[in-house]
C-alpha cells in the first residue's frame, strides 16, 4: 500500500511538471514569434543565410579539405552552424530564466528546474520544426540509408544534455552574478571560434588541436558530419564520446543548480 502510494503521488508529481513545461514552453513560443511571418523557421533561415556567406568567402579556399567539393563544404558548414546556433540560442535563453521569473516565483510555488528546461524544450522544437527535416532530407539523399537517418536523433540527444546542464548551471549563477550575460557572450563566441563550423580542423595547429578537446560541441558537429555527409554507418565511438560529454554536463549543471538553490529566493 505504501509503495503504490509513493508511485501515485510520483506520477502526480510528474504529471504537472509536464504540464508547466508544455505551459512555459507554449507561453516562450507564442512570446518568440507574435507578429513574426516566418515563425520558428527562422531558426532555418538563419543558418542558410550564414552558410551562404561562409561558402561565399571560404568556399574555394576549403573545398580541398572536403573532397575538393564547394557542396560538400556547404553541408559541413550548415551542420555545424546548426549545432552552435542551436546550443547558443538555448543556453543564453536558459540563462536568465529563473531571475526573469523571479516574480512569478515569489507568489507561486514552482519547481525552479523548470524555467531552464522549459527554454531547452522550447529551443528543441524550433529545432525539429526547422532545420532537423532538411539535415534528414540531406542524410537520405547522401547515405541512401534510413538508419543514418534515425541515428541523427543520437547525437542530437546528447547536443540537448550538454545544453541543459549548461542551462542549469548558467541559470543557477546568474541569480548570483548579473554581470554573468556580457561574460557568457564572450564565452559562446569562443565555443564557436573554436568550433570547426566554417573551417576545417585540419588547417589548426596540431599544437592547439589538443584545447579544442575541451569543447563539447566538437565531437556532437564532427557525428552529425559523419552520419550525414560520409554516407558511412554510424560512428559508434563518436557518439558515445558526444554522450559521455552531454552527461557529464548535465549532471554538474544539475549538481551546481540544486546545491544553490535554496539561495535564490533571498536574491530574486
Amino acid at each position: 500500500m505504501t509503495i503504490s502510494l509513493k508511485a501515485s503521488l510520483k506520477g502526480a508529481s510528474l504529471r504537472r511538471y509536464l504540464e508547466l513545461l508544455q505551459m512555459l514552453v507554449e507561453r516562450n513560443l507564442k512570446g518568440r514569434y507574435r507578429g513574426s511571418f516566418l515563425g520558428v523557421y527562422w531558426s532555418l533561415l538563419n543558418p542558410l543565410i550564414m552558410t551562404g556567406l561562409y561558402a561565399a568567402i571560404f568556399g574555394t579556399a576549403f573545398a580541398q579539405y572536403f573532397d575538393n567539393s564547394t557542396f560538400n563544404y556547404i553541408l559541413a558548414a550548415f551542420t555545424g552552424l546548426i549545432v552552435i546556433n542551436f546550443f547558443s540560442a538555448s543556453t543564453t535563453q536558459a540563462l536568465a530564466s529563473v531571475v526573469g521569473n523571479g516574480g512569478l516565483l515569489n507568489k507561486v510555488r514552482l519547481p525552479i528546474t523548470i524555467f531552464p528546461v522549459s527554454m531547452i524544450v522550447a529551443n528543441i522544437f524550433q529545432f525539429v520544426m526547422g532545420p532537423l527535416p532538411l539535415l534528414a532530407i540531406v542524410t537520405l539523399i547522401i547515405s541512401k540509408n534510413p538508419l543514418n537517418v534515425i541515428a541523427l536523433i543520437l547525437p542530437l540527444i546528447a547536443l540537448s544534455f550538454v545544453c541543459t546542464g549548461v542551462g542549469f548551471f548558467v541559470s543557477a549563477l546568474y541569480v548570483f552574478f548579473r554581470d554573468l550575460p556580457y561574460f557568457y557572450e564572450l564565452v559562446c563566441f569562443v565555443l564557436w571560434i573554436s568550433s570547426p563550423v566554417f573551417y576545417p580542423v585540419e588547417i589548426v595547429p596540431t599544437a592547439v588541436q589538443s584545447f579544442l578537446l575541451l569543447n563539447p560541441l566538437i565531437p556532437i558537429i564532427e557525428s552529425i558530419r559523419q552520419i550525414s555527409l560520409s554516407g558511412d554507418l554510424p560512428d559508434v565511438i563518436l557518439i558515445l564520446h558526444s554522450f559521455f560529454n552531454g552527461f557529464i554536463l548535465l549532471v554538474l549543471g544539475w549538481i551546481c543548480f540544486r546545491s544553490w538553490q535554496k539561495n535564490f529566493m533571498d536574491l530574486l
